[in-house]
């Protein structure tokens, strides 16, 4: 036998076994599809949907929609201070039902519901981390309270003074930021006095925006409120007569750093001699020198 017809011959042998494979395949019953992929499988315990933050909320935020959302949470975890959407607790899913549920739970909130929109306009009282949920004694509903009485801490007092571009800081200072409160006066007999009144006091608002917009760096305004103890009120009311009588109130911004210290009152700091000091005064043309006492 010739090379040619041996070649041949080869070629037909894997030709004749390559199509008795596919043939066989062609007609071999197909397997039952598996269920095990399409059921669904149930991960930990039982969950319900609970009302939390989508982003950090300040003291003082208004909320809006978009500020809120609900979250799965574990329900051996839940506080009744929680609110919940009403369903009772469900097995989380995965696979077709567990993605068909998932897609249905969002869609039923692209408009928004009924909990969600009871909380439009409300005012944060303590702040909120992402992902915390929402509890009624950290915020105000509208109309339950006046802004600036929600953001004032217990036994506090919210008080206005007068400012200028000069006398606050250039316009750096903003709300939430801490001073030092400061008076100048005349005296007929000191000259001018420089007072602190009260170091570290906080800063509510400048004029009426108790919150900065994104990336401010600074505000100019007309008044700003600070937030003072009962006892500290009559020394800025003493100290807003004292400026307008020919002085001036100006606000030292502070560190950051110092947000956590407490308020404090400031102590007299006179631009005039100090005591011991010989001064040159001057009566009826005649001069003489006088050593200061006090």
């Amino acid at each position: 036998m010739s090379a040619v017809r041996l070649l041949i011959l080869v070629i037909a042998a894997v030709a004749a076994i390559a199509l008795a494979f596919v043939v066989r395949g062609a007609f071999a019953p197909k397997a039952a599809p598996s269920t095990a992929a399409a059921a669904p499988v149930a991960t930990g315990g039982p969950t319900v949907r609970v009302l939390v933050a989508k982003r950090d909320l300040p003291t003082g935020a208004r909320l809006s929609p978009t500020d809120l959302g609900w979250q799965d949470w574990p329900a051996e975890g839940l506080s009744a201070s929680f609110t919940t959407d009403g369903a009772p607790p469900q097995v989380k899913q995965t696979g077709a039902a567990g993605a068909a549920k998932d897609a249905a739970a969002t869609a039923g909130g692209l408009f928004g519901d009924a909990a969600i929109r009871a909380l439009d306009g409300a005012v944060v009282r303590e702040p909120f981390v992402s992902g915390e949920p929402i509890v009624a004694r950290k915020i105000v509903k509208t109309g339950e309270g006046n802004f600036m009485a929600i953001v004032l801490a217990p036994g506090m007092r919210a008080m206005s003074v007068g400012v200028t571009v000069d006398t606050a800081a250039g316009g750096f200072i903003l709300p939430g930021d801490r001073v030092d409160l400061i008076v100048s006066a005349t005296d007929d007999e000191k000259g001018v006095l420089t007072e602190t009144v009260l170091r570290n006091v906080k800063i509510l608002a400048i004029d009426q925006t108790a919150q900065p917009s994104k990336d401010a760096q600074t505000m100019v305004g007309a008044v700003a409120t600070l937030e003072v103890s009962a006892a500290d009120t009559e020394l800025v009311a003493g100290a807003q007569t004292r400026a307008k009588a020919g002085g001036a109130l100006t606000l030292a911004l502070r560190s950051y750093a110092d947000a956590g210290a407490p308020t404090t009152r400031g102590a007299v700091a006179s631009s005039g001699p100090e005591e011991g000091e010989t001064i040159r005064v001057v009566r009826a043309g005649q001069a003489s020198q006088v050593t200061v006492s006090r």
